[in-house]
């Protein structure tokens, strides 16, 4: 299992995560607003505003305050770095 960084010291499975999307489309604010409902929502923006929702495999649904370009730079990040390790270049 790997964990990747969100924002704050907050850490996410990469074998969980499904999307790492933009909160500013209509359907993805019904996504959150659902996941509010149904006490799914985790939100580690720390009071920030969201600019970042990262869809996980077991319907939670995780609020960051960092972009999702960001997010995805750190997923493929540990991806090379874990390659590496196991071609034994680490």
């Amino acid at each position: 299992m790997r964990l990747i960084n969100i924002g704050f010291g907050n850490m996410v499975s990469t074998d969980k995560v499904v999307a790492v999307v933009s909160p500013e489309s209509a359907p993805i604010k019904r996504i959150v607003q659902e996941a509010k409902e149904k006490g799914t929502l985790i939100d580690a923006t720390f009071g920030r505003r969201t600019k970042a929702v990262i869809i996980t495999d077991c319907d939670s649904v995780v609020l960051s305050a960092i972009l999702p370009e960001t997010v995805a730079g750190r997923f493929n990040e540990k991806e090379d770095n874990a390659s590496g390790e196991e071609n034994g270049d680490a």
